[in-house]
């Protein structure tokens, strides 16, 4: 059973991390979850759920208005061929959530690591990451540092790669 987004804040409070948190209607695309910009500072996050020709999985985390060149971005992240976007299906079963609802946060469904996480190095310029917790209802803004700590809880070590283009 995927975790919640009240077991997603549990585990932030037994790590000691801070997690505000803003309520919004449901958002599916980065154009949708402009309008918060004003109220939510910091850096704003978009995510990527790709599969390679052998089956891996990687989330790719990144600014909300960086570019990627998926053509390309395989021979960055260490993937094996071209990638293309993870299923549904798939995303459900590795990461536990839906399409509009994919976050970095997700790594607390992923207990085997079997998503390799990817974090564009430029998003960490910024002190605060804004991702939804778990669903597309509401932003939580967290320390860069913190989010490195809350991966590593969760057995994750990112790579942390220009991956924008």
């Amino acid at each position: 059973m995927p975790k919640t987004r009240q077991d997603l804040f549990d585990c932030l409070d037994a790590l000691g991390i801070a997690h505000p948190t803003v309520d919004h209607a449901p958002v599916f695309t980065v154009a949708e979850s402009q309008g918060l910009r004003d109220e939510i500072p910091g850096g704003h996050t978009k995510n990527l759920f790709l599969k390679d020709k052998k089956g891996a999985y990687f989330l790719v985390t990144l600014e909300e208005n960086a570019e990627v060149n998926l053509k390309t971005i395989h021979g960055l992240i260490g993937a094996s061929g071209r990638v293309s976007f993870g299923k549904p299906e798939a995303l459900m079963e590795k990461l536990g959530v839906t399409p509009g609802s994919v976050t970095i946060f997700c790594a607390i469904n992923d207990p085997d690591q079997e998503v390799t996480i990817v974090i564009d190095a430029p998003l960490l310029e910024h002190d605060t990451i804004n991702a939804h917790p778990l669903s597309n209802d509401a932003t939580t803004s967290i320390g860069r540092d913190d989010l490195k700590r809350f991966l590593a809880h969760t057995g994750h070590e990112p790579k942390i790669l220009k991956v924008s283009v």
